[in-house]
């Protein structure tokens, strides 16, 4: 029988996973919304295509902390004391996201439709860099003292490595969000436009990726895992695969392979993590791991059954929602919402 300390730790990478796949293409739509169109007709079609299932996507991040801080108590105390001031802008840009989705709509004065759509950039844009810094922090180390104190201060989060990392995710994430686009939208006109600027920020993001990798080999252990470098290699390989099928037309192909690199390229941060969950830059005894950060046996064992019950549900629920929202979106779908 599987140890429920491994198994949490599986659980947890399968909702992180989940969660970068799924909003990261929100997170992209959002970024690129003010350079994809000036035309308040195509915003508010490219809007729609997530505006059914944004809210949705977020739930996959609200259940990741739920399970880390059940699961894992002591690493999502020293996390949110890591991450303080980090995680507070990502809230605030996560709640102007949300209000500016509601409130855009609301006037008709061309003025207060493009700041709620820059709000929306702001909002997609932030969180997407942050969660990068973030990864990339925890699989470097982060100064952390026996007693599972986080030591430094918002700005010994900032290195070179993680903002690399930070700009990795944010121009992959761009590059998903054009891909989702290319697949949701009808028009042809957008499509290309799409299409376009995907092949701009997808060089970028194959850039950054392949720095984020040199630096990850001198900076952190993460390749000494096989599964770990293997993982990473092929997320690379993946994205590169699908940067080729975007310049050959074919949206489908490439958002199917943007979504495995993204799942791989999260595998390969917890398979290098692992059994760690946050790793000490002051004295690698001193990191957070499934054992010592743990909750106790029965904690973990009734979270297991109702881990077992909720997820498939809300996994089904999920599938049924992307179903009943799979068709294209024309201006007519965008007027009826806004």
């Amino acid at each position: 029988m599987m140890d429920l300390n491994i198994l949490w730790f599986i659980l947890i990478v399968v909702l992180f996973t989940g969660f970068f796949f799924l909003e990261g293409f929100d997170y992209g739509v959002g970024g690129l919304l003010p350079f994809l169109s000036s035309r308040e007709e195509d915003r508010g079609v490219i809007l729609r295509t997530i505006t059914p299932v944004w809210d949705g996507n977020e739930v996959w991040m609200i259940t990741a902390g739920g399970a880390l801080f059940a699961a894992f108590p002591h690493v999502y105390a020293t996390m949110f004391s890591a991450f303080y001031l980090a995680l507070f802008l990502m809230l605030v840009a996560l709640i102007l996201r949300g209000v500016a989705f509601d409130l855009r709509g609301r006037q008709e004065s061309p003025c207060w439709r493009r700041f709620w759509d820059g709000a929306i950039c702001f909002g997609s844009v932030v969180p997407a860099f942050l969660w990068g810094v973030a990864v990339t922090n925890l699989i470097a180390g982060l100064p952390i003292n026996a007693q599972m104190n986080y030591m430094g201060s918002f700005f010994d989060l900032l290195s070179l490595y993680t903002i690399v990392g930070g700009l990795a995710f944010l121009f992959v994430f761009l590059f998903h969000g054009a891909a989702f686009l290319t697949l949701r939208l009808k028009d042809t006109g957008l499509i290309l436009r799409c299409q376009a600027l995907a092949l701009k920020v997808g060089v970028t993001a194959a850039i950054f990726f392949v720095l984020c990798m040199l630096l990850t080999f001198e900076h952190t252990d993460l390749f000494q895992s096989p599964l770990a470098a293997v993982a990473l290699f092929g997320a690379a390989l993946l994205f590169v695969i699908a940067l080729l099928s975007m310049n050959l037309g074919k949206g489908k192909a490439s958002f199917i392979l943007s979504s495995l690199a993204i799942v791989a390229t999260t595998v390969a941060f917890f398979a290098g993590l692992f059994p760690r969950l946050m790793v000490s830059s002051l004295n690698p005894a001193w990191s957070l791991t499934i054992t010592n950060a743990s909750s106790s046996p029965y904690t973990l064992s009734v979270m297991t059954v109702a881990a077992g019950i909720f997820v498939p549900i809300v996994l089904l629920y999920q599938i049924w929602s992307y179903y009943i929202f799979r068709k294209r979106v024309t201006p007519k779908d965008a007027e009826e919402h806004y």
